[in-house]
């Protein structure tokens, strides 16, 4: 007994233990005034909650905007997925228009040029190095294509010849080709029509070029050019295009006629092969009887 008396430590933790359950009873006592010590207490506890309170929300708060960027990233990929989803949606539906308004165009120019037999072709080859001059169609002897014959594209303009052909393919010259071969006997269909040779191609403004015209000659802009039937290629009243600008030759002595072609030359899907139906006069016959 002595000795736990002589233990100063612990009589101290004791009394402090004793105090404390004091205090805590006296505060839950129902009281209006609280004493100084009470007062004390409660700071000191409001004090110490406040600074593991802080860290505590700190923590919360972060894994809480850690879940909140999560969602958002699920969010972000779906919609992103979405986005994707509707551009392909869009650009297959624009691919399906563009078919749909060719296939009309075709049907159109089928009912329309009735005087001839065309032969529908597909372009399965375009190599970039010779865009201008060259195409490949799948259509051959097998489907009754020869040389020479005319091929048109689906609005009925005028894009070239069958250069050479194979039993189930073609290769096509274009009139953008320009090799010095390579020409059309052609009308500007005038009151007093003029006849001529498309000729070449201005390959930077994207015009054929009609040369050699009367210098005298009156001719018109957004005149329709078209093929003459004259030779043993081109069948009369193709398309060519319309007049876009008239200037003199280098020399002043005839004029070259510009013109904005009806083909797309740059967007060939859908062609029609053209086997003219009509025997053309031999120009050369013209001038017997005379």
């Amino acid at each position: 007994m002595p000795s736990f008396f002589s233990n100063k430590k612990l009589i101290v933790l004791l009394v402090s233990i004793i105090i404390l359950v004091a205090l805590i009873g006296f505060s839950l006592s129902d009281r209006e005034r609280v004493t100084g010590p009470e007062q004390i207490m409660r700071d000191t506890v409001g004090w110490v909650q406040s600074i593991f309170s802080k860290p505590a929300h700190a923590v919360a708060g972060f894994f809480e905007n850690v879940r909140d960027m999560k969602y958002i990233y699920e969010e972000n990929k779906v919609l992103k997925a979405r986005l994707e989803e509707y551009a392909k949606i869009t650009v297959e539906r624009n691919l399906l228009q563009n078919e749909n308004d060719t296939l009309r165009d075709m049907l159109e120019l089928e009912e329309s040029l009735h005087d001839y037999l065309l032969r529908p072709a597909v372009v399965i080859h375009r190599y970039p190095d010779r865009w201008q001059e060259h195409i490949g169609l799948n259509r051959g002897t097998q489907h009754g294509v020869e040389n020479n014959m005319a091929v048109i594209d689906s609005k009925g303009g005028l894009i070239g010849k069958v250069q050479s052909v194979s039993e189930f393919s073609s290769y096509i010259q274009l009139l953008t080709d320009n090799d010095r071969t390579n020409r059309v006997s052609a009308q500007i269909q005038l009151d007093d029509p003029e006849t001529g040779f498309v000729e070449d191609y201005d390959e930077e403004r994207g015009l054929l070029i009609m040369r050699k015209l009367d210098i005298d000659a009156e001719i018109e802009l957004d005149t329709m050019v078209a093929t003459s039937g004259l030779g043993d290629v081109y069948p009369a009243g193709l398309e060519i295009g319309t007049v876009a600008f008239v200037e003199p030759d280098e020399y002043g002595l005839t004029q070259n006629v510009y013109i904005e072609p009806t083909a797309d030359f740059s967007g060939l899907d859908y062609v029609y092969i053209v086997e003219r139906t009509s025997v053309t006069l031999d120009p050369s016959l013209l001038g017997e009887g005379e």
